[in-house]
């Protein structure tokens, strides 16, 4: 994985995001059920509320879109749902003697050198910063595997991100199809996405899944998916 993308099967990714419910011993045995489960790697967050936003209480900074979170403020939520830092290296010991990959998404510089002291064999960049190429080029500096999700981005924003990582002598790439819903309606998966992007930027392509079951899983597998990411949690 160091190297280059090169799958025998298709890559299996449980993401662990804030699924630990600030216990790390929640994170430890969600690591060790989906190693059960048959996951190939386990994916984590890396970002503190300071790095991500301000401690801000007015309209702008606070949730009021119908969500499970509505009345808390930005700054609030991500602090309630980060990864706590001094975790990460006790996760990742873990992860690997079970013989997972462990790696995560980075939401600024200082998450990414973080991560390199870390040394994890790939990165993540999610939906929401693919709009950042000063991040996404920092990242793909460091030469390792990066798996960029699509979920917000139109097609030149992906040739945009594509290129920044080929502009650092980056080839490297895998691309996510995503719906950036929670949970994301089936209607909406359109993965026939998934083997037009492999095709359009010759690289491997695959899925973040959120929907609800397995079904579009199998199907984006049928229609070339080389990586599934999906969430995972004990419940």
């Amino acid at each position: 994985m160091k190297n280059n993308f090169d799958f025998k099967k298709i890559f299996i990714v449980a993401e662990l995001s804030a699924n630990h419910n600030q216990s790390i011993d929640l994170a430890l045995k969600t690591i060790s059920a989906a190693k059960e489960s048959g996951a190939d790697a386990i994916k984590i967050q890396t970002y503190t509320a300071d790095t991500l936003t301000i401690d801000c209480n007015n309209e702008y900074f606070r949730i009021n879109n119908g969500s499970l979170w509505d009345g808390k403020t930005l700054y609030e939520l991500y602090r309630q749902s980060y990864t706590p830092w001094e975790w990460h290296s006790k996760l990742k010991k873990h992860a690997e003697s079970l013989d997972l990959i462990f790696f995560s998404t980075p939401f600024d510089f200082t998450a990414v050198d973080f991560l390199e002291e870390l040394d994890v064999p790939m990165y993540k960049v999610a939906s929401f910063e693919i709009f950042d190429i000063p991040l996404i080029k920092y990242i793909a500096s460091k030469g390792k595997p990066i798996v960029i999700s699509t979920g917000l981005a139109e097609l030149n924003d992906i040739e945009e991100a594509v290129n920044a990582c080929k502009d650092v002598g980056n080839n490297q790439i895998a691309l996510l199809k995503c719906t950036s819903e929670y949970p994301a309606p089936i209607e909406e998966a359109n993965l026939l996405t998934i083997p037009d992007m492999a095709k359009r930027f010759s690289c491997i392509a695959g899925l973040s899944d959120h929907t609800t079951g397995i079904g579009v899983p199998i199907a984006a597998a049928a229609l070339g998916a080389k990586i599934i990411e999906k969430h995972f949690i004990l419940d």
